[in-house]
């Protein structure tokens, strides 16, 4: 066989990437990079192969309705012929500059490779009924939940749970807002650059940037990656979401200040956190080794030298620092990332209830286990990359009723942008993904009491 010929095609790799997804449960977007290297494509393939990939496994509960009607017994089709056909349907009713013979063919091309002459006339025959006939409409699907989870290709036990928290109309939104791929922005490193700087220079480069409407150090881009470019090289700025760089707003850093960062990798946070500080000290610890690694690599990166970094589990942290040691504690748990699924789309198939409530007990025994750390007087943070009460609103409760020496930090609304200060009550912020066109992200900000 020659070399040409046993090339793969941008739809073979996207087919192996989602198989992979589903079958190893790997995250999409580390396959991806991995992918793209390599195998050295285009810009051009580089662009398709991103797109029909998280289009296909964002879109996955959709496409499957679409499909439903023209496949007979499809419980019993291999794994690689269903997301080939998912990943054909894709590309017919989502992508309007592929003209959909030619999607038919390679994807009975496709199937004559992987499979028997069986398999491709099925998958040829699929996809010409679908041509012919068009997709069933969604007005069918008579409840409303479910039609909002098949519409937006979320789990209907999630559309259900999110309904009875937030109202059916603030669900849906969200779930649409999950299918909008995200911007990238980026938080500038304040201690070496200004944002005038920085977008000065990667314009320069080639970029297209301009100034985040929400958050002071943020810039966004509007073409191009910027980790890519010899800013980022050179430490001037740290790839971060807007949400995410709000924590730091609410944790009050002040010269000095010895903080305990619990949660750290890979690192954003702590970093953001750091650079604030001329003097002082964070703590950064990290369950894994090799995460924690990550935040002494962007350490090095951005030229701080005010963080230390510990392999070390934050339910034990009491047997690590004596109590009252750090004047600010930031409890960035693990949680469901239920906020950020425009990212990561293949981690709303495999998350269940189950999850959230293992979450919330973990989160609540780190909480726990750091309240003691923190000097009278002292800021503690919590925040999640989640949308869920039970992780979120539910945890704040249980720990004020647990901590009778903590008092809701009202004065949060003070040191937060603008942009986001309509949408904090009391001493708590959730934000959705629609809201500021950012990661869904939830803040509480609480104030150990002073002695007296």
């Amino acid at each position: 066989m020659s070399k040409k010929s046993s090339k793969k095609s941008v739809r073979e790799l996207a087919l192996d990437l989602i198989i992979s997804v589903e079958k190893n449960q790997s995250y999409s977007n580390l396959l991806l990079n991995n992918i793209i290297n390599k195998h050295q494509l285009s810009a051009a393939d580089r662009g398709l192969l991103t797109e029909i990939t998280y289009g296909t496994i964002q879109r996955q509960l959709t496409l499957d309705y679409f499909l439903q009607p023209f496949v007979k017994n499809g419980a019993k089709l291999d794994s690689w012929v269903r997301n080939l056909l998912r990943l054909s349907m894709y590309q017919m009713h989502y992508l309007d500059k592929i003209p959909d013979h030619a999607i038919i063919f390679e994807a009975v091309e496709i199937a004559k490779k992987r499979g028997h002459k069986g398999i491709s006339s099925m998958v040829n025959g699929v996809l010409r009924n679908v041509q012919r006939k068009g997709v069933p409409s969604f007005d069918l699907i008579e409840d409303e939940e479910e039609r909002v989870a098949i519409e937006t290709s979320h789990p209907l036990w999630l559309v259900k749970r999110w309904s009875k928290q937030y109202g059916i109309a603030k669900t849906k939104e969200m779930c649409e807002r999950n299918l909008v791929a995200p911007k990238q922005t980026a938080r500038i490193n304040i201690q070496k650059t200004t944002r005038d700087e920085v977008i000065e220079k990667l314009t320069a480069e080639g970029f297209s940037v301009e100034e985040s409407h929400s958050i002071p150090e943020g810039i966004v881009s509007l073409q191009g990656n910027m980790a890519h470019s010899e800013a980022f090289a050179q430490g001037l700025f740290t790839i971060q979401d807007e949400s995410s760089m709000l924590v730091a707003h609410a944790l009050q850093v002040e010269q000095g200040d010895q903080i305990l960062d619990c949660c750290a990798a890979p690192g954003g946070k702590t970093t953001s956190i750091a650079e604030r500080l001329s003097d002082g000290k964070v703590m950064a610890l990290d369950l894994h080794e090799h995460k924690v690694k990550l935040i002494q690599q962007q350490a090095i990166r951005l030229g701080l030298g005010n963080i230390d970094v510990c392999a070390f589990d934050a339910r034990k942290v009491q047997e690590k620092f004596p109590e009252q040691s750090f004047d600010k504690i930031l409890v960035d748990a693990p949680c469901s990332g239920l906020g950020v699924l425009r990212r990561k789309p293949d981690a709303k198939y495999s998350k269940s209830e189950n999850d959230i409530i293992n979450l919330s007990k973990i989160q609540k025994d780190i909480i726990d286990a750091a309240a003691p750390l923190l000097k009278p007087g002292g800021v503690l943070v919590y925040s999640t990359c989640t949308v869920d009460h039970e992780e979120n609103d539910q945890v704040v409760t249980s720990f004020l009723q647990d901590h009778t020496d903590f008092v809701k930090d009202l004065t949060m609304k003070d040191r937060m942008p603008k942009a986001v200060a309509p949408l904090i009550k009391e001493n708590s912020l959730q934000i959705f993904p629609q809201d500021l066109d950012s990661d869904g992200f939830f803040i509480a900000c609480f104030r150990k009491k002073v002695n007296e």
